[in-house]
């Protein structure tokens, strides 16, 4: 789920988890959006994610003590808030970029789904739109 391109960028967005336990503030980032659909992600979230990658130096995250983080392969780790249960991003290990899920942030964010990854992998109840890419695996 991580984008090293140049892309448009948006500025300090913020947001929370569903508690509010957990609070989010982002610098810059990516406003493009990729929706991934593997098992992984349907099953933490019971549907899909909607990501944006953000550099590690531009995310500060307060609550921490309240985060999980979750190893659910051996490349990468799932934070969530232990107290509400919201999925709060995916972060490849050692990388410099966290994948936060964007419905964390408070409008306006300036944010545009650009596609759909591991659509061989979606849910048989939703349709996706079918203007934007879609990816039988990974978009890379």
């Amino acid at each position: 789920m991580t984008r090293h391109t140049s892309k448009p960028t948006s500025t300090h967005v913020s947001g929370s988890c569903l508690c509010g336990r957990v609070r989010m503030q982002v610098a810059e980032f990516d406003t493009q959006v990729v929706a991934c659909h593997c098992s992984q992600c349907r099953k933490q979230t019971g549907s899909y994610y909607h990501a944006a990658s953000v550099l590690d130096s531009n995310l500060t995250m307060e609550g921490r003590e309240f985060v999980k983080e979750y190893a659910a392969s051996d490349f990468a780790k799932r934070g969530f808030c232990s107290e509400c249960g919201s999925a709060l991003y995916w972060k490849q290990n050692d990388a410099d970029t966290t994948s936060v899920m964007v419905g964390h942030f408070d409008n306006p964010t300036g944010l545009r789904t650009i596609g759909h990854i591991f659509v061989d992998d979606m849910g048989d109840y939703y349709t996706l739109d079918p203007e934007l890419p879609q990816y039988p695996q990974s978009d890379t």
